[in-house]
């Protein structure tokens, strides 16, 4: 049986983690899981590294379908995830039900671990631009512990390096020992759907098989125990 590579944003991190092994016992395939941002996922995907099956945001992966550089009718849509704020685990919950008390979590925290901006994390990036509008970007920029990955924002919570962690709630469900507060309120709320494709040169027959087994409707409750729509 073969070997499939798969390149994932981190935002899927836990259900693929979780799904893998399954698929492997259904279909004897086993599957090689690297994660990383979008951003940085990109960019090796666009100088030619090989992956058998590439898991993006949807806009990354219809903007690379637009190129021709995936098998016709390969693209499945995965899931959604939320940005949100998370703690560690024993820690005072803040409120940020409203975009006013979002704002008084950022003014009180001390340390703020999120995705940095020029890993090509979708998260940090949305973070600072974020920022910039609500006029707040140069008051919170000295307090963050940038981090190259959500599971590393998650990470920073554990080690005490952070306060509070913002990045995809779904990041912070996939580690043990952070507590999810939230997503963000409404009128500034982040979401980004996930999707996955074949590129031209794979595996095609396993990464088929893949793809529609992350698709099953077991699988979509996998996604959603992590908080993906």
């Amino acid at each position: 049986m073969a070997t499939i590579k798969v390149m994932s944003a981190g935002a899927v991190e836990g259900p693929l983690t979780e799904l893998a092994p399954a698929f492997t016992s259904a279909s004897g395939h086993a599957v090689d899981l690297h994660f990383n941002t979008v951003g940085a996922l990109r960019e090796k995907f666009a100088v030619g590294e090989k992956t058998d099956v590439i898991v993006l945001s949807a806009q990354a992966i219809e903007a690379l379908d637009n190129e021709g550089r995936f098998a016709a009718g390969s693209r499945v849509d995965l899931g959604r995830a939320s940005c949100g704020v998370a703690v560690r685990d024993g820690m005072m919950m803040p409120n940020i039900s409203t975009v006013e008390a979002f704002t008084r979590m950022l003014h009180n925290a001390g340390s703020i671990a999120a995705n940095d901006p020029a890993h090509g994390g979708s998260s940090g990036i949305y973070l600072a631009d974020l920022l910039k509008r609500m006029g707040l970007y140069d008051e919170v920029k000295p307090k963050l512990v940038l981090c190259k990955t959500g599971r590393e924002c998650a990470v920073a919570l554990l080690r005490g390096q952070a306060e509070i962690g913002i990045t995809f709630t779904s990041e912070f469900i996939a580690v043990p020992g952070t507590r999810v507060v939230g997503i963000f309120p409404e009128e500034i709320a982040y979401v980004n759907g996930y999707a996955g494709a074949i590129p031209k040169d794979a595996a095609m027959e396993p990464a088929r098989a893949f793809l529609s087994f992350l698709a099953s409707p077991s699988s979509r409750q996998c996604f959603k125990s992590f908080g993906l729509d």
